[in-house]
């Protein structure tokens, strides 16, 4: 029997080396949910909405153990929507595709990954609270002339809607606390590198309590003076956690490098563990555009509620208003909605739940 194991995986390509030394897991979330809006294109809708909580996904990851304290690991991930079982970006694997090795020192990997407007002023500063922050909390509003994509969603990069094509990035290790990252993602235009190309950096501090996140990505878009400007982003944030509590803020500044149209965002949010399955969250944020965008504003509201039936399964409630101000078009346009309000203010209440596998 044993040589019949080691006969079954030649015959299905299984390098022997690597089945002793690696390791593939299947991961995905799943979250589905109904909203009521208050306020789209001047009616009240409610939707059937998936994704809003946390996105779809499907992925496979793994690492080979290599020898002298390196590792081979890679990452491929999908999203879809689960309204049809559509796949969301296109097909194949659209959230993350990527290869790289780790060492003692850091992790170096390539292909299409995260930069660190969503790495660092999200992912590490929220730590625990990511969770219950929806897309709904974050930053749309009255700035379409911006000129980022999707339409202003996300326009500062901290929701994760973007990821940077052709890139290299590498990542440090903690060292008494602190890490370090950089990526470049290459334009490839034929005799410029530089012509839509994305060049991002951080630096995160996390020691006890506290946390520390500063970050900056300067993204050069195809539809901005022919690839040759873009949008630059940069931030700073920091989180306080104790035991049943967490507070967190965070400043970001987006700025069309061709027009001069810049946005500020000032957000503060909390947590409170009510039980050790219990929680609720709040936030606000003031987005504050300049001349360029007619000084338009923005004043956003959310809470979530939370309740975990287990470690893999939780429903959930939030409720976000946004207000908005200025003097161009300000239509309220809360993030993850299908549609802006005909006026400045629109509200959004969501039931959904989750589900980790």
């Amino acid at each position: 029997m044993k040589n019949a194991k080691w006969i079954l995986m030649i015959a299905i390509g299984v390098p022997l080396a690597a089945a002793a030394q690696s390791n593939v897991t299947i991961y995905g979330t799943l979250d589905a949910g109904i909203t009521s809006i208050s306020n789209q294109n001047g009616s009240r809708n409610t939707i059937f909405a998936t994704g809003m909580q946390i996105p779809n996904l499907l992925g496979f990851k793994g690492s080979e153990d290599l020898g002298r304290g390196i590792k081979a690991l890679f990452k491929l991930e999908s999203q879809f929507g689960l309204e049809e079982g559509q796949m969301i970006g296109g097909t194949g694997f659209t959230r993350q595709t990527y290869v790289g090795l780790a060492s003692s020192v850091g992790t170096l990997t390539m292909g299409y990954q995260y930069e660190f407007m969503f790495e660092s002023l999200s992912a590490a500063r929220l730590a625990g609270s990511l969770p219950y922050v929806s897309l709904y909390n974050l930053q749309q509003g009255p700035f379409q002339v911006l000129g980022t994509p999707y339409g202003g969603l996300d326009f500062n990069r901290v929701a994760g809607a973007f990821r940077v094509r052709n890139s290299v990035k590498f990542v440090t290790n903690d060292f008494n606390g602190f890490n370090a990252g950089v990526l470049y993602g290459m334009g490839e235009k034929v005799g410029s590198l530089d012509t839509k190309s994305t060049v991002s950096a951080a630096i995160n501090y996390a020691r006890g309590p506290w946390g520390a996140n500063a970050a900056y990505t300067y993204a050069k878009d195809a539809s901005i003076n022919d690839g040759k400007d873009g949008i630059r982003n940069w931030g700073v944030g920091g989180r306080y956690t104790a035991p049943t509590w967490q507070v967190d803020a965070i400043y970001t500044n987006t700025r069309n490098t061709f027009t001069n149209a810049r946005v500020g965002v000032y957000q503060v949010g909390a947590d409170w563990k009510i039980t050790p399955a219990t929680i609720l969250r709040g936030d606000y944020q003031l987005m504050k555009g300049n001349a360029q965008v007619a000084d338009n504003k923005a004043h956003q509201f959310g809470v979530t509620l939370d309740y975990w039936f287990s470690k893999r399964t939780d429903i959930y409630t939030n409720v976000v208003y946004q207000r908005t101000s200025g003097n161009g078009q300000t239509h309220a346009w809360i993030a993850g909605l299908p549609g802006a309000s005909d006026g400045r203010s629109q509200t959004a209440l969501r039931i959904g739940m989750r589900h980790f596998f």
